[in-house]
């Protein structure tokens, strides 16, 4: 009697995914990507303004020029050099362009809220440091450069200089990549995920002020104009009421045409 009312009980198999062979699944899931074209086209804008971007940005680590400011607070003082810091911190490049990817190929509108995000802030920090050239005297004179760790430190002081600064872009970028994650409905479920971006997260604002690449200051600098763009980005959700615009406006071209 017992084992007549667990097989009842039982639910019933999915006939769909037990004979649906792993293949046919996985074309199928292949299938719900977007063409390479529409990713292009997506992604056009995104690389051209990177073209843009590291051209200013070269112009701008090779220039001569007399620094206007020398960052410094007194907070700096208290924040020990810490060369393992150099990992989280390499590990930014990966966090952003990965991102970016995924987020262009799983949904255009939390693709279009980074892509403002990050190029908004991008702009404004070469604009700060075209007009107000900065820098620091921050980094330590002699370190163990031993190591993995300390090699890639090493590398790093010699290919960045110490020079535009603020807003710090590895912090700003890196709250902006977070944000995109935490709001979207791809990755609402997917925990570990959240979990492991914001500890990612942390870790590389850290980073920034360990290996005495940025001052508190740049950091909390970045971290302000992160909070403003959210607001704007995602509290008023400003790119979706322009994209919704312009879809307006294509229909009434349309309709317009038709009649």
């Amino acid at each position: 009697m017992y084992v007549k009312i667990m097989k009842k009980l039982r639910p019933a198999p999915d006939n769909h995914t037990s004979k649906t062979p792993l293949k046919e699944r996985i074309l199928a899931k292949v299938r719900t990507f977007p063409r390479f074209s529409t990713l292009l086209r997506h992604a056009m804008p995104i690389l051209l303004y990177l073209v843009f971007y590291f051209a200013w940005f070269t112009y701008l680590e090779r220039r001569e020029i007399k620094l206007d400011y020398l960052i410094h607070v007194r907070m700096d003082d208290f924040i020990p050099f810490n060369k393992y810091f150099v990992i989280p911190y390499y590990l930014w490049f990966g966090y952003v362009f990965f991102s970016a990817v995924y987020f262009l190929i799983t949904n255009s509108r939390d693709f279009n809220r980074l892509y403002a995000f990050l190029t908004t802030g991008m702009t404004a920090f070469l604009l700060i440091s075209t007009l107000w050239p900065n820098g620091h005297n921050l980094r330590p004179l002699v370190f163990d450069d031993s190591g993995f760790c300390g090699q890639l430190v090493r590398s790093l002081y010699s290919a960045d200089t110490p020079t535009n600064l603020w807003p710090s872009i590895h912090v700003y970028n890196s709250l902006g990549v977070h944000f995109a994650v935490m709001h979207s409905e791809h990755l609402r479920r997917k925990h570990p995920v959240r979990i492991l971006s914001g500890i990612l997260c942390l870790s590389i604002v850290l980073s920034t002020m360990f290996l005495k690449q940025h001052s508190v200051f740049d950091v909390v600098l970045a971290i302000l104009f992160a909070v403003v763009m959210y607001y704007f980005i995602y509290v008023l959700d400003l790119i979706q009421l322009v994209v919704n615009e312009r879809i307006a406006r294509r229909q009434e071209k349309r309709h317009v045409r038709v009649s």
